[in-house]
């Protein structure tokens, strides 16, 4: 089975820096997406950043200049480097990928546990 599993979280002064990152195992034939995605108490589940389909790049607005989405198509692994970040970007990150694992099954979506992101001072 395909998992993902995130890391890198933990808590950081306003202004600081964390690097999440988001391993893949398991089998995996074909990878039409992969981002990462926020959530924060009382509030929607939103993109941060992804590489779509086409191989280009989306951000949040609220992140863009800030935040920098990385991947290693050799190992279907995909980071986010997060700088200056502010206390409204406090939440539990989540990596999802949008693939098929094997060529005759179909594609979905799978998803991380999430990794905890609190900025504070």
């Amino acid at each position: 089975q395909v998992q993902l599993v995130e890391s890198g979280g933990g808590l950081v002064q306003p202004g600081g820096s964390l690097r999440l990152s988001c391993a893949t195992s398991g089998s995996i034939f074909r990878v039409y997406s992969m981002g990462w995605y926020r959530q924060a108490p009382g509030k929607q589940r939103e993109l941060v950043a992804a590489f779509t389909s086409g191989g280009s790049t989306t951000y949040a607005d609220s992140v863009k200049g800030r935040f920098t989405i990385s991947r290693d198509n050799a190992q279907n692994t995909v980071s986010l480097q997060m700088n200056s970040l502010k206390p409204e970007d406090t939440a539990v990150y989540y990596c999802n990928a949008d693939l098929t694992s094997h060529p005759a099954l179909r594609r979905r979506d799978y998803w991380g546990q999430g990794t905890q992101v609190t900025v504070s001072s």
